[in-house]
């Protein structure tokens, strides 16, 4: 059995050093998605929650009223108000920073909805929110079930459809975020008809459960007796207790609409500080003119006057499918800046060519993008397809079986195919115990992935520790074909870190989840090397930086395609 000793005996590295910026900024760009996230998906549970309770009105009022008591167990105690009113308000903040941030709206419908239902919602909760927590904290009202569905049903029906509205926004916008969330999981298509079904059963019993418990009340509400007991002061208050209530909820009606009008108000200004520095006019090779704000980028203005513009990474500077050539007024360009002149350094870009992600002209220029969207797919789907892409710290990992050739040559065809499934199946079963995910099957290798689902250093020690496994289940197969094979299965692997896109790639009708970049490339050479240097594995300097862990040795080689050098260790000997 070859030990590779990737984590068991390897050193700890010093505390004191430093992870590279690469690795750095992946895990920052983390921990903001996962904050917001968090607090959407807090959120989500509290509306689920709720949806579930309305559900149970299909039974009985008692049954509403009983799992009402759960779910105020769950959500009215300390840490969960605490967790909810805390979620609330840093998914307010980030809508409102939404809203600001976005140049011009010419959204998707997917993305407006979202939108504009996230900014709707908060109107429509706070009178929700008025009339049930903030009536109890400050007025002592004790309101169940009884006492909404008639106040929805009967005293106010207006109230009822802003309550059904405000039920059906919310599980719209959560659904769409969770779908935003999810769809870049490779195990998507397998959940989608599931989570689908769920979207759509949960909304319609909780609806029919409303609607039931609405028919119970109005029953109900024909007995004076139980008129006089459900309606007491205690339940719904007096007079001055419901104009005070009016009063708060009004307040927090103008505070929210004054935030909104706030991130308006900044828009504008930021919008006349830009008309104030001037405009400028960006011609295009098929005659269009189009007059923007001095210090817009290129990207920016295509999409604002809906020019076809390729744009991969969606703007980020991570690609170079934007890029242009400038044919007049180059002389006043601005100089590019570190991250435009990194990509177009290595991409060996000609005189005049910038990346229209980046370039942000001062004076009047005329443009032709390089790289036109692709002709079979509708702008719209090309956006669809870029955005669906994300940038994020994976390990990379190329396992092939050696020998595959000489196999096929001393056996029948399905009996090549029986041992490498075989082979594929234990690696597999390796990758996965260790944390990872096979991405793609290539004929008798695959491309597994780590990090997809946990941050950068965690994916780097679950990539070392699949080295051991897939070393321990490859030994173990040998020995159950030993009566059948020559040889034994020899195996190479290639490990790389980095930043890389992930994301369904493809056409608009055979599109598969992979990853896409630098990462992969070297991971797939140094797996080549392997023959070459002779050993089991060869793994980046990368990865060990990543993992925070000394390898035993360092060397340098080149990999072909990359001017510079890669720094890796070599583990296990053919």
């Amino acid at each position: 059995m070859v030990r590779t000793a990737s984590i068991a005996t390897l050193r700890s590295a010093d505390a004191g050093a430093q992870p590279r910026s690469a690795t750095q900024a992946a895990r920052i760009r983390l921990n903001l998605r996962r904050l917001r996230l968090a607090s959407g998906l807090v959120l989500f549970g509290y509306v689920l929650t709720h949806l579930l309770n309305h559900a149970l009105g299909n039974i009985s009022l008692d049954a509403m009223e009983d799992g009402l008591d759960v779910v105020t167990a769950v959500w009215l105690n300390p840490v969960g108000l605490t967790l909810l009113y805390g979620a609330l308000v840093l998914h307010l903040l980030l809508g409102l920073q939404a809203l600001y941030a976005a140049r011009f709206f010419h959204w998707r419908p997917s993305e407006a909805l979202q939108l504009v239902s996230g900014l709707l919602i908060p109107t429509l909760l706070i009178s929700h929110i008025t009339a049930t927590r903030i009536s109890f904290v400050t007025e002592g009202l004790d309101k169940g079930y009884a006492q909404e569905l008639y106040a929805f049903w009967i005293a106010s029906p207006t109230l009822g459809l802003l309550q059904v509205t405000v039920l059906v926004l919310a599980w719209i916008h959560g659904c769409m975020g969770l779908y935003f969330w999810l769809r870049l999981k490779p195990a998507f298509g397998r959940m989608a008809p599931w989570l689908l079904a769920l979207a759509v059963l949960v909304p319609v019993l909780s609806l029919l459960g409303f609607a039931q418990g609405g028919r119970m009340i109005l029953t109900l509400a024909q007995d004076p007796a139980w008129r006089a007991v459900a309606l007491q002061p205690v339940h719904v208050g007096l007079p001055d207790q419901v104009a005070r209530l009016a009063a708060i909820r009004d307040g927090l009606l103008g505070t929210y609409a004054g935030l909104v009008a706030a991130v308006v108000a900044a828009r504008g200004v930021r919008t006349l500080a830009e008309v104030k520095r001037g405009t400028i006019r960006l011609s295009y090779p098929d005659g269009r003119v189009v007059r923007v704000p001095r210090g817009t980028s290129v990207l920016e203005a295509s999409r604002r006057n809906r020019i076809p513009h390729a744009s991969v990474c969606g703007g980020r500077g991570r690609c170079s499918t934007c890029r242009i050539r400038v044919t007049d007024g180059s002389d006043g360009a601005p100089s590019p800046g570190r991250t435009e002149r990194s990509v177009l350094e290595r991409i060996a870009a000609g005189p005049g060519v910038r990346l229209a992600c980046q370039f942000r002209p001062e004076t009047d220029m005329a443009v032709v993008p390089l790289l036109p969207p692709q002709p079979r797919m509708r702008q719209a789907d090309l956006l669809d397809r870029a955005q669906s892409g994300e940038e994020r710290f994976i390990v990379a990992m190329f396992v092939d079986l050696r020998g595959s050739t000489r196999l096929a040559e001393e056996r029948l065809p399905y009996d090549t195919v029986f041992i490498i499934n075989r082979f594929l199946g234990a690696v597999g079963d390796a990758v996965r115990e260790a944390g990872g995910s096979t991405n793609q099957f290539l004929g008798d290798g695959l491309l597994a992935l780590f990090g997809l689902e946990t941050e950068p250093g965690q994916a780097a020690q679950d990539a070392l520790r699949a080295i051991d496994l897939i070393a321990d289940a490859v030994d173990t197969l040998n020995r159950l074909l030993a009566a059948d094979l020559e040889h034994t299965l020899r195996y190479g692997i290639g490990v790389h870190a980095g930043l890389a896109i992930v994301g369904e790639m493809g056409d608009a009708t055979d599109a598969r989840f992979t990853a896409l970049g630098d990462t992969v490339n070297v991971a797939a050479r140094l797996q080549g090397l392997t023959k070459t240097l002779g050993c089991v594995a060869v793994v980046s300097e990368a990865v060990y930086q990543a993992a925070r862990v000394a390898p035993a040795q360092i060397r340098d080689v080149a990999v072909d395609g990359r001017s510079e050098a890669v720094r890796v260790n070599t583990l296990g000997r053919l």
